[in-house]
């Protein structure tokens, strides 16, 4: 696309000066008086003038419509970026919950592993002083 746009504006700039050109080779070798032959080139100067104006005009048309279709893409893009890395929080916060839950289930059993081993210990302490 970059290329297709280069090219187009090389040729319309390369018809430009060669109407210029032609232009002035022409009216140079017409048998016209000097008043008519300025006229004629003030007219032809108008003319291409003119046309330089509607193409930077159309140009600018075009480099607006690229920007504003390049904004809204990105606008797009970002959109999409917030929501993945919302969603990815998300996740991030349900698996530290369900760790968080896990850590202290396993504290709660290790706790009560202590407390029989405990009570088992005083048991048997209790077994082995009584007498027999």
């Amino acid at each position: 696309m970059a290329q297709e746009s280069g090219l187009g504006r090389g040729l319309v700039i390369g018809f430009l000066t060669g109407a210029v050109v032609g232009a002035v080779v022409a009216l140079l070798y017409a048998p016209k008086k000097g008043e008519e032959l300025r006229a004629d080139i003030k007219r032809k100067a108008g003319e291409m003038k003119g046309d330089a104006e509607e193409y930077l005009k159309t140009a600018k048309a075009k480099a607006v419509d690229v920007i504003n279709v390049g904004k809204e893409k990105s606008e797009q893009l970002v959109s999409d970026v917030k929501k993945k890395a919302g969603s990815l929080m998300d996740d991030a916060n349900r698996l530290m919950t369900e760790v968080r839950d896990r850590a202290e289930s396993v504290a709660e059993e290790g706790s009560k592993i202590k407390s029989a081993f405990r009570a088992s210990m005083e048991a048997y302490r209790n077994e082995r002083e009584k007498p027999v």
